[in-house]
């Protein structure tokens, strides 16, 4: 093969360094046993064309300068298949499951082949027939990105010649109300609340990504290294349905919603397990999409140079402050949902998301990217929590005659103790956490998440009853 070269971007540097590396474990759930014996053509005919990256090994050039090179893919080296032992209880193959995922999650890449690979669990689990795990670095793009690679070998389970859909995207709203003349009066005020969202904000996340931590809790041990350690997963379903009464109930978003059901949930946990945590100060890094347009295009679309949605890493953090456990919380949960839909547009208000963005590339022009991966290595550990969102299809998915029952993902390597993501499918949404192994208990967070939107969703069905009756 001829020896083609692309320049890496400058964030995929960054999440490929001696400070910082972080990949992506995406889970396809089957309703039917997995038959592997198509594995290699689809790789070879479907998912490679996809995009050169998935053909590409990182090299750095005679300038210091990292490349993409294209290479010659032995797919055989991408495929694994674990064996365990037969005949065994779905509960027993859910923990060899549990066991693999940490395992492959601490494995760090071979540097001289493309960075992705894909393991075949072929064992039945409480939750589905066969499990197939995607690693993807996350050098080579976003979950946007990676979503949209992996969705291109997907198709509709009903009828393959119809396209997936997906729930529609909202757009903070502007206004628009056609008044034109605007004085002068009613302008400076807008523009000095930003300005001065933007300075606090800048100097909040700067300070945070350098000199302030969070106080070391029950779902943050604050240790270095905290990225090399095994994790444990668990996951929970919420009904979308349910979601959205409450989100119409208290006129929020349906990312308001979860992440205020979230910080409940984990403001409960920290009770449980140390009282005096429940009000400590901790801060989650909400990842904020910042492409123009946040729906999927085909991915040839956005391998396109200018693209609107392109491929690559085009998100930003958002230091989002975790409210503190009240004695009227247990009476009052939808306060955490007012709490975060206040901190997020008042975060997502300011330009202080950009300004960070010019900061890096100072850094990188004269520190180098190595500097730069450091700094936001900073940024991820002084921190408690990462979370992480995308939207999935409204119908039923299947690869090669294998229907999709269940979807989630998780990244993994950062220096956090937890990490959260949330994506959506036919109709629900799959919460994914991925903790610090030995020191959060899981399945504990889990079930405190999901008490939590009991708890909301109790309030809001009392609300519309009593208003039903009015």
């Amino acid at each position: 093969m001829d020896e083609l070269k692309e320049p890496v971007s400058p964030t995929g540097q960054y999440l490929n360094s001696s400070a910082l590396s972080l990949s992506v474990l995406c889970f396809l759930e089957f309703e039917v046993p997995i038959d592997d014996s198509q594995t290699m053509s689809l790789l070879k005919d479907v998912f490679l064309p996809i995009n050169s990256r998935f053909s590409s090994v990182m090299v750095v050039d005679e300038n210091g300068e990292k490349q993409w090179k294209r290479v010659e893919v032995t797919l055989e080296d991408h495929v694994n298949v674990p064996i365990f032992p037969s005949g065994l209880s779905p509960e027993s193959y859910d923990n060899y499951l549990d066991e693999y995922i940490s395992k492959i999650g601490m494995e760090e890449f071979a540097k001289s082949r493309p960075l992705w690979e894909i393991h075949i669990f072929k064992y039945p689990t409480t939750t589905a027939a066969g499990v197939l795990i995607f690693k993807l670095h996350h050098s080579l793009g976003d979950g946007f990105s990676l979503m949209g690679a992996l969705l291109s070998c997907l198709q509709r389970a009903d009828d393959p010649s119809l396209p997936l859909t997906f729930p529609s995207v909202q757009v903070p709203s502007h206004n628009r109300n056609g008044d034109n003349n605007n004085s002068i009066l009613k302008i400076l005020p807008k523009i000095f609340s930003v300005v001065s969202k933007t300075v606090s904000d800048f100097c909040w996340s700067l300070t945070k990504s350098t000199v302030v931590e969070d106080d070391k809790t029950p779902i943050r041990s604050g240790d270095d290294g905290v990225e090399f350690r095994p994790i444990n997963m668990a996951t929970m379903s919420f009904s979308l349905d349910h979601i959205k009464k409450i989100k119409a109930n208290v006129g929020a978003t349906l990312n308001d919603v979860i992440t205020g059901t979230i910080f409940l949930g984990t403001r409960l946990y920290m009770q449980e397990m140390s009282k005096e945590s429940s009000k400590a100060q901790s801060t989650a890094l909400v990842l904020l999409n910042t492409r123009v347009l946040r729906s999927y295009k085909p991915v040839k679309d956005m391998v396109e140079p200018n693209a609107k949605t392109p491929w690559g890493n085009h998100f930003a953090f958002l230091h989002v402050s975790i409210p503190p456990l009240t004695d009227a919380s247990p009476s009052n949960p939808l306060e955490f949902v007012f709490r975060a839909q206040q901190i997020i547009n008042d975060k997502k208000s300011s330009l202080a998301v950009y300004l960070t963005g010019q900061l890096l590339e100072i850094l990188k022009k004269f520190r180098g990217p190595e500097a730069v991966a450091k700094y936001i290595h900073g940024t991820l550990k002084n921190s408690s929590m990462g979370i992480t969102n995308l939207i999935g299809p409204k119908e039923k998915m299947s690869l090669a005659n294998h229907p999709v029952k269940g979807l989630y993902f998780t990244v993994v390597g950062a220096p956090q103790s937890i990490c959260i993501a949330i994506v959506s499918y036919m109709g629900v949404l799959r919460v994914a956490v991925g903790a610090e192994k030995g020191f959060i208990d899981a399945k504990k967070l889990k079930s405190c998440i999901e008490k939590a939107f009991q708890m909301m969703l109790e309030v809001v069905c009392q609300t519309i009853d009593q208003q039903s009756t009015e």
